[in-house]
């Protein structure tokens, strides 16, 4: 056999190595992690600078309505009128369910979808055990799998870690809630595509400049959320990200420490 015969096998052969190794890397990937083969997200592409221009793919009203009835301004919950309404909130998620997200989406789409899934799946894992004094009285909260996507039963903690925050949008962490007093609180409307910059900037700003952190020029006590997610935000710096949105500039010198969780329910 020839030198370029040789050379045209070899490579032939190391395509149909390859192939199956990238399939395998997509099933068992990211995608695997989250328990979704063919959800197609686009793990690495960049968020900042959302864009309002796309017409919206899904209609979030009903859980728009139910935010709107049952959540106030500071983000309390009257989990007691959500009970009341248990069917709407079960509808909604059943909506989401069947309408799993494709490679096509634009990824504002999807972050609305997922991070309006992981609200709703909690206030449903609330209703479902209420009444509770915390979320963690519940046994196991986010490890349990009982959000339906396409065929696939999936955890908060799923949602979570294999999805959102593989999303490249530190914002994330201040958009969902895990129904406790410390974390940032549950916005009273659905979050959407046409709003959904202006809505994570406002969450963001809000959080940061709320008694969930202490922040002075010179000394900083922050939320443990920076604690526990700290290489989400760029390079790992909190005090340039906090700078960002905290109505007190903070000195890069100062040093951190950060707050007890306050895990009660977040209840009216």
């Amino acid at each position: 056999m020839s030198v370029k015969m040789k050379y045209i096998l070899i490579s032939v052969l190391g395509i149909f190595i390859l192939i199956p190794g990238y399939v395998l890397l997509n099933k068992s990937g990211f995608l695997g992690m989250a328990g979704l083969d063919d959800a197609g997200l686009h793990w690495d592409k960049k968020t900042n600078g959302l864009t309002s221009t796309i017409d919206p793919i899904l209609d979030h009203t009903s859980w728009d309505n139910l935010l709107k009835k049952y959540v106030d301004q500071d983000g309390n919950v009257n989990y007691q009128g959500f009970v009341k309404e248990k069917k709407e909130l079960e509808e909604y998620l059943s909506y989401l369910a069947g309408n799993q997200p494709k490679e096509s989406w634009p990824i504002e789409e999807q972050l609305a979808y997922y991070i309006n899934l992981y609200n709703a799946g909690t206030v449903l894992l609330i209703v479902e055990n209420y009444p509770v004094a915390s979320i963690k009285d519940i046994d196991k909260p986010w490890r349990k799998e009982f959000i339906r996507i396409g065929d696939k039963n999936i955890s908060l903690g799923t949602i979570e870690h294999s999805i959102l925050r593989k999303m490249n949008e530190p914002r994330i962490h201040f958009a969902i809630n895990c129904a406790s007093f410390s974390c940032p609180k549950l916005l009273n409307e659905a979050y959407t595509v046409s709003e959904l910059e202006n809505q994570l900037e406002e969450v963001t700003k809000g959080f940061i400049n709320s008694d969930k952190n202490n922040i002075d020029k010179n000394q900083v006590v922050l939320s443990k959320i920076f604690d526990w997610y700290k290489k989400d935000f760029p390079n790992g710096d909190l005090i340039s990200y906090i700078n960002k949105y905290s109505r007190v500039k903070v000195s890069d010198k100062v040093d951190v420490d950060f707050m007890d969780y306050d895990w009660r329910l977040n209840e009216q």
